[in-house]
């Protein structure tokens, strides 16, 4: 998950009030319901300190919110008299979130918002293709791309010329194959997807998916259900393009924590993989992190860091804060302080599942907070 949407929030100082409201049902019950959630939302930021221009500022936008709109409900980030980022929730909250501090608290942000991979789908006929993302929030249009309108259409005579028509229109098609191809990877990378699906015409998403870049290739599957065609969509559609989310999901899930696995050594050799808060610190500090790894019930998530207005003025005691050139650092949990580090300088964040009860060595973050580094780490030595 990359948390590059969040960067209006490091580009204004604090402090933040952060609410994660689930949405009330839509009937009269639920109205109430959500006008008393409304109600003990702003008044725990009250008791917490936030100033009142803050308050009312989250409290219009709390009541603005709709079950129709946001059926699992949405998170509010405030300062300074106005909301500066609301973000759509995947899932709802099972309890209300609302708290003041210096930084807008994240992690719930993490299991709530979801991970999902997002797909960038491809309907594709022997004209063109229409491009969509979906995700955790729903469909959107990505684009299309339009080739040779003619010939596409093969005959079944025998003839000579016939023949030369038949190798005109294949090679529409190829022709055609190929431009898909390459606004399909464009549209990629653009987009910021995660995986593609291919849809639509057997012979020509084959083609496309033969021309695509070998990285794009990758991460790009076919299925036969639906296509181009108004009304081609169906339930077998759906199903699969969240097959291939999922699994996409559990193969980077399972690729990172082989990595981290493999990279986390003893502190006498070279490693490319830390874990626990005072490791974590100095690694954002030097921006080297390149996938943050989260447990959401890690004993570590709540510990204490001392930050300063830069997010790599981060550190595990006040003193070291200063000397990063922060005259007045301010505590923070250190979960907060290291994902706005990740957001900012563009790393991965991945929530790793809670270990089963009887797995003896899952191999996952001590704490609940590890990181795979962008460059090898190498112990200093006496």
């Amino acid at each position: 998950m990359h948390l590059s949407f969040l960067h209006p929030l490091f580009d204004t100082p604090g402090p933040w009030a952060t609410v994660y409201f689930g949405a009330a049902p839509n009937d009269e019950r639920g109205a109430k319901q959500h006008e008393l959630s409304v109600r003990q939302a702003c008044r725990t930021l009250e008791e917490e300190g936030a100033d009142a221009a803050t308050v009312e500022a989250v409290r219009a936008a709390l009541m603005a919110t709709s079950p129709a709109e946001d059926p699992a409900g949405r998170v509010f980030f405030a300062t300074g008299g106005q909301v500066v980022l609301s973000h759509r929730l995947s899932r709802p909250p099972r309890r209300p979130i609302a708290c003041w501090a210096p930084l807008p608290r994240l992690t719930p942000l993490l299991e709530l918002s979801g991970q999902d991979p997002v797909c960038l789908v491809a309907y594709i006929d022997r004209t063109g293709a229409d491009f969509e993302l979906r995700g955790a929030t729903g469909p959107q249009d990505a684009g299309q791309v339009e080739g040779q309108r003619r010939p596409v259409h093969r005959t079944a005579s025998a003839e000579w010329n016939e023949r030369h028509f038949q190798l005109k229109v294949e090679n529409t098609w190829e022709h055609n194959a190929g431009e898909i191809a390459e606004a399909l990877a464009s549209a990629y990378e653009e987009c910021g997807a995660d995986l593609v699906v291919l849809a639509g015409d057997p012979r020509e998403r084959r083609a496309v998916h033969e021309r695509l870049p070998g990285a794009v290739r990758e991460v790009t599957a076919e299925t036969e259900h639906g296509g181009r065609a108004a009304g081609s969509s169906s339930p077998a559609l759906e199903a699969a393009v969240e097959r291939a989310r999922q699994q996409h999901l559990h193969h980077h899930v399972e690729e990172v924590l082989d990595r981290f696995r493999a990279g986390r050594v003893g502190t006498d050799r070279a490693t490319d993989a830390v874990e626990g808060v005072p490791a974590l610190v100095e690694a954002a500090r030097e921006h080297r992190i390149d996938t943050l790894l989260v447990r959401p019930d890690g004993s570590e998530l709540a510990r204490e860091a001392w930050v300063g207005a830069g997010p790599d003025q981060v550190a595990t005691r006040r003193t070291d804060a200063q000397a990063l050139g922060e005259s007045d650092p301010v505590l923070v949990r250190a979960d907060d302080a290291l994902l706005r580090a990740a957001a900012v300088t563009a790393a991965d964040v991945l929530v790793v599942p809670v270990p089963d009860e009887d797995e003896e060595d899952p191999g996952l973050p001590t704490g609940g907070l590890g990181a795979l580094l962008r460059w090898t780490y190498e112990p200093a030595t006496a």
